[in-house]
């Protein structure tokens, strides 16, 4: 038997090998983008460089003065 717990303990450790390579080489699914939301990002960048958007403190100002 204590061959069998030294194989059992011999694959845990490749397991837990395998699960660390696995999350530091993880892709954050957050950091990918869909198509739709990579049009937006192009669009509202575009605006942003063609001076099209508002700075948020002109936006709090107009706000407090509406």
């Amino acid at each position: 038997m204590a061959n069998g717990n030294k194989a059992i303990v011999q694959e845990l450790k490749q397991i837990k090998a395998d699960l660390e390579y696995i999350k530091e080489h993880m892709v954050d699914a957050d950091t990918i983008l869909t198509e739709e939301e990579a049009k937006k990002l192009d669009q509202s960048l575009a605006e942003f460089k063609a001076k099209k958007t508002t700075s948020l403190d002109a936006l709090k100002k107009e706000l407090t003065n509406a």
